[in-house]
């Protein structure tokens, strides 16, 4: 098949929907397929587009046997509300123009990574003239967020207005996925027919990411942590929606416990902030997103995960990290509200408490600390979980189906 994939972030950005886009890029062509993406050029978590890639020219390369053309994007050095919006629209744009040129490609398949909408009626535009069939991916509601994390208020006209876009555009496509059964129930919701709707989650490969002992980690001697001591560690994007001023709210309660080690590791809008909440506690400890082989390390530095996030945000997403959590073979502490399936998955995992309840959030981390059984028999669900419904292979197999049963 000839795919055609439309979306603002790709590899080599280390994690969120940069790094599956890749992979899944990466897994098809390597499938035989031939693989077309256009999008933007790395800027992924640190808002800033690094050498060698350009934020204000077109550039081509081969990745991984996929032919990539990377358009032109202005990334802002704060990101907030507004910010964002301008963001997503440049890319919208930019990627117009490239995506007219691949109609020479005639795809088979044409696929719109979401975020960003914004950009989906080109996506959808170019499948009709090509005949070929549109497929859209959603791996975060963003009109939902920005309503939710008070970007947009829900009840003016601009909220209407844009749900009324929304609906208009999700509707066009003849297929709509999304990477959790909770957010394949909000597109029906929104009056996709069921029909249209794919539930195709994240993944992780577990034949890079497994369970290793924590004693003599190198990360933990980097830190200067003993083979004795706990360490809680958070690793992945430092942003607003993940709510990680309750890890330093957390920290300071529990700072006369010098067997817990807190580890923040990643980059993102949020981080200087918490870098400044963080200063004197000698029990919280920041590192920079690390290369992604040394990744399996990092995660096995763990004595026991945390992931907290932000109520609203909870509800609206299953967060990418977590597969790579469990795949370590480690416990995880998560904030979520009950029936919501980050709550549902934990729950089987680790702990789970209220967002944004410090006390609940150290008796859990206490308990677990205490229990080396506990945290050994949760780990071990982890992985078993991940690796038996969350496995790249099985999941990108299962993709690769239902688009031959499409096309």
């Amino acid at each position: 098949m000839k795919i055609l994939i439309h979306g603002l972030n790709f590899s080599p950005e280390l994690i969120g929907i940069g790094k599956y886009t890749g992979e899944l890029a990466q897994w098809l062509a390597a499938a035989g397929h031939e693989v077309h993406v256009v999008t933007a050029p790395p800027y992924y978590p640190d808002w800033k587009v690094r050498p060698p890639y350009s934020a204000w020219r077109y550039q081509t390369e081969n990745w991984q046997g996929a032919k990539v053309v990377r358009c032109p994007l202005w990334v802002p050095r704060h990101p907030s509300g507004i910010t964002r919006i301008i963001h997503l629209i440049s890319f919208a744009v930019s990627s117009f123009f490239a995506m007219i040129s691949q109609i020479k490609f005639k795809p088979d398949v044409v696929i719109s990574i979401v975020p960003t909408l914004f950009a989906a009626s080109t996506t959808e535009w170019v499948a009709s003239r090509c005949k070929a069939t549109s497929w859209l991916h959603i791996q975060d509601f963003e009109v939902d967020a920005a309503a939710n994390l008070g970007m947009v208020h829900s009840k003016n006209i601009m909220m209407r207005l844009a749900i009324q876009w929304e609906k208009s555009i999700l509707n066009r496509f003849d297929c709509i996925s999304s990477i959790s059964n909770q957010m394949v129930k909000r597109l029906i919701t929104k009056g996709v027919p069921e029909e249209k709707t794919v539930l195709f989650p994240n993944w992780v490969d577990t034949k890079i990411i497994y369970p290793l002992p924590t004693e003599d980690n190198t990360y933990r001697s980097k830190l200067g942590i003993s083979n004795d001591q706990i360490v809680i560690l958070y690793s992945g994007n430092m942003g607003s929606k993940q709510g990680l001023g309750l890890i330093v709210d957390v920290a300071r309660k529990l700072q006369e416990n010098h067997q817990l080690v807190f580890v923040l590791c990643g980059n993102g809008s949020s981080r200087s902030e918490l870098e400044k909440s963080a200063i004197g506690l000698i029990n919280l400890k920041f590192l920079d997103i690390q290369p992604i082989e040394e990744l399996n390390h990092l995660l096995n530095s763990a004595d026991i995960h945390i992931l907290p996030q932000q109520a609203e945000a909870a509800d609206l997403v299953m967060p990418s990290k977590l597969l790579g959590m469990m795949a370590s073979g480690k416990p995880i502490i998560a904030t979520a509200h009950p029936g919501t399936e980050l709550a549902n998955v934990v729950s089987q995992t680790g702990i789970v408490t209220p967002p944004g309840d410090v006390d609940a959030l150290v008796q859990a981390i206490l308990q677990m600390a205490d229990s080396p059984d506990l945290r050994n028999d949760l780990g071990s669900n982890s992985f078993q979980m991940v690796n038996n419904i969350w496995n790249q292979e099985k999941v990108i197999s299962d993709f690769q189906r239902k688009l031959i049963g499409l096309c």
